[in-house]
């Protein structure tokens, strides 16, 4: 494998992570829309739909970029267990503990986007490396907003 395509695969296995982070936290986002209860029900119910909404759309965005790097995009949920830093949820925690690991995975998020930069700056990807500014700036957001609901 040549020098540039070395360095391509790492960026696109960079990118892996954190499409497999992304797509872990749509769904858990996305269970937690559906089984939010109590007094701050509606609030969370339409954040959670909100945020999940635009990650369905990051994630795509996310794969193609893979693709342009000439690299497989994972695609199964075991070869998202398997690269995700971002814990799936199995239950159905309190709306607060909801709120907490959201915040928690947003910053999961956010470092493995910090990983994608780094390696696509050493490179010259700049695409890639724009892209992942793009999430941590979504990201962020994102934790704020929780983090609103917690003050």
């Amino acid at each position: 494998m040549s020098d540039r395509n070395t360095q391509r695969a790492r960026v696109a296995e960079a990118l892996s992570t954190l499409l497999a982070d992304t797509y872990t936290l749509y769904l858990k986002t996305h269970n937690y829309h559906w089984n939010v209860t109590g007094p701050m029900f509606t609030t969370l119910h339409t954040l959670f739909e909100t945020q999940y909404a635009e990650m369905a759309l990051a994630v795509d965005e996310i794969a193609e970029r893979i693709r342009t790097l000439d690299a497989p995009a994972p695609g199964s949920y075991s070869a998202f267990a398997a690269l995700a830093s971002v814990e799936e949820e199995t239950g159905s925690p309190k709306a607060e503990a909801m709120v907490r690991k959201l915040i928690d995975d947003q910053e999961i998020i956010t470092e493995s986007a910090r990983r994608v930069i780094e390696l696509a700056s050493e490179v010259g990807d700049d695409a890639s490396a724009d892209l992942a500014t793009r999430r941590i700036d979504v990201h962020e957001k994102h934790a704020w907003m929780l983090r609103s609901h917690l003050e």
